[in-house]
């Protein structure tokens, strides 16, 4: 019987008509039983002929009305509050018509043969409550049907409209793995009831291992609102008494924007260590952005996608995206067809140091703004390759700027990195350089484009962060490499700091540079510590870490501010001015042009010593040993 009831449910799906026909049937039965209701079974009260033409106009006036509001297009078998909501303003936008209608015509008895007011209610009760009923039912019959009991005993962390979103999801999934016995919520009050039939309990009690929370396997965490501090708590919890922890993403992160299981996914470490949600000035950014076409360089990277995504979010008038990794951008292509198919945007495949076609770019294009992301950041090749790390970060930057004030270009935006302050290698030395160099042109005379530049630290799953590698090294079977035990680094999730780089570019006059707060440094020790236990391994029995030394250039802690430098507070608590040196633009222009004409017949070590000219604060390891044992090979 179960069998064939199955079969029937995962057939094909009955036409819209037809449940019109049936929500035709239940209004029609529904007035036959006001009228018994209303006369107490006394029918010779009312003529058939009074019947009849009531169940006419009665008729005929919820047809409309469910027509118009497309009562009958739902699946049942899925039915929504949103489709029950729709059959409520359809029966009651009825039931008002009626009864105007009553009112004038109803005296005279010319439509609806004085039938009472009474009677039109209790049909209108009747009607709510039979096709409420008989969708809930269908809903209710294809759920057991259909579904199986999942052998994985679950426990559902909240109790809003997400977790009750994450239990109908499991409910309507046929391949059903979780079999959820009950609800956590941290309000005392909540405590003590059942939803969905299921016990709403304490976290202490989970923890506790009371009754039948004794045999829990899996936390779905399903809350949209919750500290990184709780969210700790639970996962340590989780960890110590071996549950896997899941969490339901909330409903602005669904892939495809469906409720379904396939949402529920393992915790990351990014879960962990991201921070509370950002507040922004919408109103500024909005006004900064609407209409404007802007050019965002190095686009397909991790920070210059992410920024595309969230100007996305505006009503920008075009988007120029530039970059010259070719597959990346192809894949940033597919992405804003997908899932941004209006979007206004052009692809640009170029490099920033190629003057000739960045100049047809912004004649081509009436440009008002630039997010400069393009840059080479990776320490350790930078370090052996410093000719590329001028080229492209010094060079592209400064044939952006250039551009940027000839075609007065409204706002030109860099994204800097901490490594920029009191630098250890290459990289950070180059992009300080970057800083100096549009700190120094925001402030010449006739410049009208503002220069603003923001500085922090590592984002969580940026290309060739730790994150990623970590993640290749467990599923590789390890080790896991790091360092050193003692070094840390500060990290900001990729969607925060774009959201503070978009703030702080409306924030300013020009030529400031702005320090994000990145919270609290992370030990990396801790970190691949952390992502082991994640994975459901034990450190020196599953996978092991191995320590590996400093790399040439890489500081065992980073800052954000110079010694000499400090900050000034802004209206936005995570973001502050950096107060920096000034330097002379005809200075620092002079010396990058001399170094830029020669790259290409300069050694590395003269490189090194270029960089250390123009910022002093940059300690090279290898240039101080090269002074040491050769100073007559550097012309100082």
């Amino acid at each position: 019987m179960r069998r064939l009831v199955t079969r029937i449910f995962e057939g094909k799906i009955i036409s819209p008509w037809w449940i019109f026909v049936i929500d035709m049937l239940l209004v029609n039965s529904s007035l036959a039983m006001a009228y018994v209701l209303r006369v107490n079974i006394n029918l010779e009260l009312y003529s058939m002929w009074d019947f009849l033409r009531t169940v006419v106009w009665t008729s005929l006036t919820y047809a409309i009305f469910f027509l118009v509001f497309k009562t009958h297009r739902g699946v049942i078998r899925h039915t929504n509050l949103d489709e029950l909501k729709n059959m409520f303003l359809a029966s009651t936008t009825s039931l008002a018509v009626l009864l105007v209608a009553v009112t004038f015509w109803g005296p005279q008895e010319v439509l609806f043969g004085g039938t009472p007011r009474l009677v039109l209610i209790i049909h209108y009760l009747l009607v709510i409550f039979l096709s409420f009923g008989f969708r809930m039912l269908v809903k209710e019959a294809y759920n057991y049907f259909t579904s199986q009991k999942g052998n994985i005993n679950t426990i559902i962390y909240g109790t809003g409209d997400l977790g009750l979103i994450t239990m109908e999801a499991i409910k309507s999934n046929k391949n059903n793995e979780y079999n959820v016995i009950g609800f956590v919520d941290e309000d005392s009050g909540r405590h003590h009831v059942t939803l969905s039939s299921l016990p709403v309990v304490k976290w202490s009690d989970v923890i506790s291992r009371k009754g039948r929370l004794s045999k829990v396997e899996v936390i779905i965490l399903a809350v949209n609102e919750i500290s990184v501090e709780k969210k700790q708590q639970i996962a340590d919890a989780c960890l110590q008494n071996k549950w896997k922890l899941k969490i339901m993403p909330t409903v602005s992160n669904w892939l495809n924007g469906i409720s379904n299981t396939e949402q529920i996914r393992d915790v990351k470490i990014e879960d962990l260590l991201g921070r509370e949600e950002i507040r922004l000035s919408q109103r500024n950014i909005m006004e900064g952005l609407t209409g404007k076409t802007i050019l965002v360089t190095g686009a397909a990277g991790s920070i210059g996608s992410e920024i595309v995504r969230q100007l996305m979010k505006f009503p920008v008038k075009q988007l120029l995206l530039l970059d010259q990794a070719e597959s990346a951008l192809y894949d940033l292509q597919q992405e804003m067809l997908l899932s941004y198919s209006d979007a206004p945007f052009e692809l640009i495949l170029c490099s920033v140091t190629n003057k000739n076609r960045i100049r047809k770019v912004f004649e081509n294009w009436d440009i008002d703004i630039v997010f400069n992301a393009a840059a080479y950041k990776h320490v350790p090749l930078m370090e052996s390759a410093p000719y590329e790390a001028i080229h492209v970060n010094i060079g592209g930057t400064k044939n952006l700027a250039d551009m940027a004030v000839e075609f007065g270009v409204e706002k030109f935006v860099m994204v800097s990195t901490d490594k920029a302050v009191n630098p250890t290698n290459v990289m950070g030395a180059s992009k300080r350089v970057c800083e100096m160099y549009v700190q120094a042109l925001s402030v010449q005379k006739g410049v009208k484009t503002q220069f603003i530049t923001t500085r922090f630290g590592n984002v969580l799953g940026s290309n060739g962060s730790v994150i990623p590698l970590f993640k290749k090294q467990i599923a590789q079977g390890g080790p896991l490499t790091v360092t050193h035990k003692d070094i840390t680094r500060f990290f900001m999730t990729i969607p925060e700091a774009c959201q503070l780089l978009l703030e702080a570019a409306f924030m300013g006059n020009g030529g400031e540079i702005y320090v994000f707060d990145m919270g609290k440094p992370v030990k990396i020790d801790d970190l691949a510590k952390n992502m082991i236990r994640l994975a459901g391994l034990k450190l020196g029995e599953d996978i092991q870490i191995k320590y590996t030394g400093l790399r040439p250039g890489e500081k065992l802690y980073e800052e954000l501010l110079a010694s000499s430098e400090n900050t000034l507070p802004t209206y936005h608590k995570k973001i502050m001015i950096g107060k920096i040196r000034p330097v002379e633009y005809n200075q620092v222009n002079k010396e990058i042009l001399e170094m830029l004409s020669n790259l290409d017949i300069e050694s590395d070590e003269i490189l090194f010593a270029r960089l250390k000219g123009m910022v002093p604060e940059f300690f090279c390891a290898r240039l101080e040993e090269l002074l040491e044992t050769e100073p007559a090979s550097i012309d100082q």
